[in-house]
């Protein structure tokens, strides 16, 4: 699994090699993002007439390191109290920004920002908006700490210790619960045949081992969702066609990561305890049968890792 994610983080030399220094980063490529021209070369960025900012374009595994952290590690990189300028380099090409291609990170990216921005007393000055251009830099600028180990950077080496040193141990170990859930799920319905047995076995499973607030799932009957095998505190019965987080996933078809539950329009408040939910289709012949909704009583519990391993475990 893959995914992306564009920052810009002053000159983007030593940026780069923060961030390609992360585990579970795939690949990093220097460039110019959301400007005014189309192709442009460094010289013409460089006179800040053109609207770009010097910007990484971040692949990474969230099996392996997820967005929140990739973004807390960025802020340690940047002052982002700081406009259009970080260390000794100034204009509106040194911008701080964050700028996303799937519109289901931007709660994700608005969680990391409210917390960093309780460690400053100054307003945050990240700019954030969805990618509406990129162009890579010239081929020299790529990698350049690599093949250039005396050239300029704003950051301290110490910062490149920091990021290799500095694991997502949450993630990995997300990962391997995962790993070893789908294989006990493998292993108990192997020959079983009754959906209604293998999914509460599954909600049992999923809930001793990761001790979410709530597991469970919810069944497709007609026009509503209707309550499933569960393990937790009593649950809504029923759920309208396209209502709360379990609708609109049965509605748009796809998982939904909700990091604040309150933020989510049309919430259904089954209990107040709830602060994070994601929602999974279960499909049969391409069609939606249920979908396995779990909730948190923490903000943020759950992101791409968990997407991942859990539509695998819907599939069962």
């Amino acid at each position: 699994m893959e995914k992306e994610i564009y920052l810009a983080a002053g000159c983007f030399w030593g940026a780069e090699h923060f961030l390609r220094q992360i585990d579970g980063v795939l690949s990093t490529q220097v460039g110019f993002a959301n400007g005014n021209i189309p192709n442009p070369s460094y010289e013409q960025v460089y006179t800040d007439t053109t609207g770009y900012a010097e910007t990484v374009h971040v692949r990474y595994d969230p099996t392996r390191v997820s967005l929140l952290f990739l973004l807390r590690m960025y802020f340690k990189a940047i002052d982002p109290t700081s406009l259009n300028r970080q260390g000794n380099d100034h204009g509106t090409r040194y911008r701080t920004g964050i700028y996303y291609t799937s519109p289901h990170d931007l709660p994700f990216i608005r969680f990391a920002l409210d917390e960093e921005a309780t460690h400053h007393s100054k307003p945050l000055c990240v700019e954030v908006e969805p990618l509406s251009n990129f162009y890579p830099a010239e081929e020299y600028h790529q990698n350049y700490l690599i093949n250039n180990p005396d050239g300029y950077c704003h950051l301290p080496v110490q910062l490149f210790d920091y990021a290799r040193n500095n694991r997502d141990l949450d993630t990995a170990h997300k990962t391997e619960q995962y790993q070893l859930l789908l294989r006990q799920i493998d292993a108990l319905c192997q020959g079983e045949t009754d959906t209604l047995a293998i999914r509460a076995n599954t909600c049992a499973l999923l809930h001793e081992t990761f001790h979410f607030w709530w597991t469970g799932y919810y069944r497709v009957e007609n026009n509503e969702l209707l309550l499933g095998p569960f393990q937790g505190p009593v649950a809504c019965m029923h759920i309208p066609f396209g209502a709360g987080v379990c609708g609109t996933a049965w509605k748009e078809k796809r998982t939904l990561l909700v990091p604040d539950v309150e933020q989510f329009p049309g919430h259904i408040a089954c209990s107040a305890a709830s602060r994070s939910e994601i929602v999974v289709p279960v499909r049969a012949d391409g069609t939606i049968v249920a979908v396995l909704d779990i909730d948190s009583q923490h903000l943020a519990t759950f992101d791409h890792c968990d997407s991942y391993w859990l539509e695998q475990i819907a599939t069962r």
